[in-house]
């Protein structure tokens, strides 16, 4: 089955953008302020070479989405559908952050719905990755009824262990 993980997606509030090259400054001014990877496993993605690694990454998963406030048309942050799995007929949502000004403002839980109402009707599970010391990430997804189901470490070869929980919530 050939799914679509990239349509535009709108409710009220945000817009779902898809990802393109020409979004790297908009999207790197968000993505500079060390306060947001203060949790993450990579905490030096603020800065400009190490995000630029990760937005190629993104724009090359097909799958990313720039996050717009309708109210301001201001770029919020970002987040993607990655690693659709065809026999489990399940895909993960995640890799989203947000500039500091969104946080505690309800908009997480609203993406994650426009992005589930949307991808429920192709799937049957969603995943998402969190990494074990993103406090702030697992109590949100918590308060969106995702279930914690397994620990991966997902180090690359050379690297210092990088132990992520894998939350779940289905159809």
């Amino acid at each position: 089955m050939t799914i679509s993980i990239q349509p535009t997606l709108e409710n009220g509030r945000i817009k779902l953008i898809p990802l393109t090259n020409d979004d790297f400054e908009g999207l790197f001014n968000v993505a500079s302020d060390p306060e947001i990877w203060i949790q993450h496993p990579n905490r030096d993605r603020w800065k400009r070479e190490v995000f630029k690694a990760f937005f190629n990454e993104a724009i090359n998963s097909k799958g990313a989405f720039k996050i717009i406030d309708n109210s301001t048309g201001e770029i919020a942050g970002s987040t993607r559908f990655y690693d659709y799995n065809n026999a489990e007929n399940s895909i993960f949502i995640g890799y989203t952050f947000y500039a500091t000004k969104y946080w505690g403002t309800g908009m997480n839980p609203i993406v994650k719905k426009l992005m589930m109402d949307y991808i429920f009707q192709q799937v049957d599970k969603v995943y998402f990755h969190v990494g074990s010391t993103n406090l702030r990430s697992q109590m949100a997804l918590s308060k969106i009824g995702a279930k914690k189901v397994a620990e991966q470490d997902s180090a690359k070869p050379g690297e210092a262990s990088n132990l992520k929980f894998v939350y779940q919530i289905e159809k």
